[in-house]
Formats: structure tokens, C-alpha cells, sequence
């Protein structure tokens, strides 16, 4: 590698330190509020143009070589972007991630393929990035649950009817099941397996 390929990898959070506790902060009280769009605001430089800047904060801040992390197709190209900055191992098979970032309209993407936990450790299921164009304008969806008084409408931008019949069926496991964190840009709002999906699928 190059010190001029290597220095372009080196961009990253800001500030690592805060960066990565404000990151970690947004993702606590993302799903403490279900389909809450929040804002990541650290600056971030030299991410690779097929991921969002909010994704990419994400996997900065949780991945680490303990961490494996399943990328879809489109996002093959951050490979030696997230090998460099995490050493997060990228496994050929989704069960064997903690971590996976697909996009919207990856319309092979089965949710039970990914690790749900179990009885004893619910806790090691994996949890799905999905890059939407935005977080409004798609097909509406009414939530309940923790974190949501009454009632809430969530509709981002390219998930399908049936893809929230899979993720109405994921939430119906809990306290097993993936929990889900949708991005656009540098907004995201996270669907923890704990909310209950109601819609027209």
C-alpha cells in the first residue's frame, strides 16, 4: 500500500475519542426512541462514496476485530476501508455476523439468515444496517412499544411490503430477533426487535 493509499484511509472520525462517544450516545437514544431519525454530527473524511456517512460512523465506532461484519454487494468497495480502521473480520456468510450493512432494495436479503440469538444469549444476534435513500417518503408503517407513546408512523424510503412482513415476523420472536438501524446520509433512526410492527403487507 502506498503512503498516499494509506494516508486516504487514515481519514475517519474527526475526532476519534468524542467522535466515537457521541456516535455511541446517538445510537443509545436511537433506540431508545424507535424510528427517531438523529442526527450523527462528527466530521467525517475520506469515507468511501457507497456508504453513507452515518453507516460509516457506526461501523467505527462498533466494529472492532471482534466484531465481524457482513458487507452486501454494493458495499464490497469499503472492505479495505473497514479493514484498516477496525480489523473487523468480513465473513462470506451472514450467520456469522454481529454487524451487516445492505441497502434498501437488496431484495435477497433474508433477515432469519442473520444470527437471532438465543434463549440463553438473545444478545449475540446481529444487527442490520439498511442504506435508504431517505427516512420518509416510503411505505408507511405504524409502530408500538418501548420507547414509543401510543404510536408512531414509520415510512422509509425502499423498504417494500414485504420486507416489513420480515421484519414484523423478526419482532414477533423477541427477545430473539436482528435489530435494525436505517440510514440516510447522516441521519439514522434505529427499529429494535422489541417494537411491534403494524401495517398493510
Amino acid at each position: 500500500m502506498s503512503a498516499l493509499e494509506q494516508s486516504s484511509l487514515a481519514m475517519g472520525l474527526a475526532d476519534p475519542v468524542f467522535g466515537s462517544q457521541h456516535v455511541f450516545r446517538t445510537l443509545l437514544n436511537a433506540f431508545a426512541a424507535p424510528s427517531t431519525p438523529m442526527q450523527i454530527s462528527d466530521t467525517l473524511s475520506g469515507v468511501p462514496d457507497s456508504i453513507p456517512s452515518a453507516a460509516a460512523a457506526v461501523l467505527l465506532t462498533m466494529a472492532d476485530y471482534e466484531t465481524p461484519v457482513w458487507l452486501s454487494q454494493p458495499f464490497d468497495g469499503i472492505r479495505p476501508w473497514l479493514a484498516f480502521h477496525t480489523s473487523a473480520p468480513m465473513p462470506m456468510h451472514p450467520a456469522d455476523a454481529r454487524f451487516a450493512v445492505v441497502s434498501a432494495d437488496f431484495n435477497e436479503l433474508r433477515l432469519d439468515a442473520f444470527s437471532l440469538g438465543d434463549e440463553r444469549y438473545p444478545d449475540t444476534s446481529a444487527t442490520i444496517i439498511i442504506i435508504c435513500p431517505t427516512l420518509e417518503n416510503g411505505h408507511p408503517v405504524t409502530l408500538k412499544g418501548p420507547g414509543i407513546k401510543d404510536a408512531t408512523v414509520f415510512a422509509p424510503q425502499g423498504i417494500e411490503r414485504a420486507m416489513w412482513k420480515q421484519i414484523a415476523d423478526n419482532n414477533a420472536l423477541f427477545p430473539l430477533g436482528v435489530d435494525l438501524i436505517f440510514v440516510a446520509g447522516s441521519s439514522l433512526a434505529a427499529l429494535p426487535r422489541s417494537t411491534r410492527i403494524i401495517g398493510d403487507f
